[in-house]
């Protein structure tokens, strides 16, 4: 984020800058880092070398769908759920089996029951929707409270057989609810639909018509020199 204090605002106004102008330069300036942000991680995603998930999302996923897309967390999850480590493979981390899957908190069913619902949460429908503060409270609370339920009236089956294993399920049940949680909070008070529409200029290659040819859509309100002659980038030169 580009934060600017009083005193740059008065710098940049004095430069003949009005209000509306640094601002629309400020979100400028943090949709090329986002964009930049993307695109690093892009490159170093070592899912490539991973253990599989079916909630992996594709590599060439374009900025957009990166940034609404939870698949990623639901991969995260998933391989958490079935006991996977983290191992660190020719500068990659992936994700691998463990060497002791008896010690699993949850079987093959416990997962995919978890997942099942975690899925329905964890969506564009739910981070694109617009609640209230109160509203997040009770649709995340409804949601823990059942799933408690769930898990208790079924964890034999679920594969919480022994007490070793019944000794992490308060930890997995706060950190599923935390999980919904961070996402409905996306959705407050319509903030995830306001930050994208708040977006002055996104840059998108990807096919648009059937011929397969790539269009580039620009969506800024200026084009040429407007990104060179951004104000905020002499802000972001003083910190850096």
């Amino acid at each position: 984020m580009v934060g600017l204090s009083q005193e740059d605002f008065k710098d940049l106004m004095k430069e003949g800058y009005s209000v509306a102008e640094i601002n629309t330069a400020i979100r400028e300036v943090e949709q090329e880092e986002l964009q930049k942000s993307y695109d690093t991680t892009r490159m170093q995603d070592p899912r490539a070398f991973s253990q599989h998930s079916p909630f992996a999302p594709a590599l060439q996923e374009n900025l957009i769908k990166w940034q609404l897309e939870l698949d990623n967390i639901l991969e995260r999850a998933e391989h958490i759920l079935r006991g996977d480590v983290l191992s660190s493979e020719q500068g990659h981390l992936i994700w691998k089996k463990s060497d002791n899957p008896k010690s699993n908190i949850l079987n093959e069913y416990g997962v995919q029951e978890v997942m099942r619902i975690l899925s329905m949460y964890l969506n564009r429908n739910t981070i694109l929707s617009d609640y209230e503060k109160s509203e997040i409270y009770e649709v995340v609370h409804d949601f823990a409270k059942e799933l408690n339920d769930l898990m208790f009236m079924k964890y034999e089956e679920m594969g919480l057989t022994t007490l070793e294993k019944r000794k992490n399920y308060p930890m997995l049940m706060r950190e599923m609810t935390d999980i919904v949680l961070s996402a409905y909070k996306r959705a407050l008070d319509g903030g995830e639909r306001r930050s994208l529409r708040e977006a002055r200029q996104v840059t998108q290659t990807e096919p648009l018509s059937s011929g397969g040819q790539g269009v580039v859509v620009n969506a800024g309100m200026q084009k040429g020199t407007r990104g060179i002659l951004n104000p905020a980038r002499y802000i972001m030169g003083k910190y850096r």
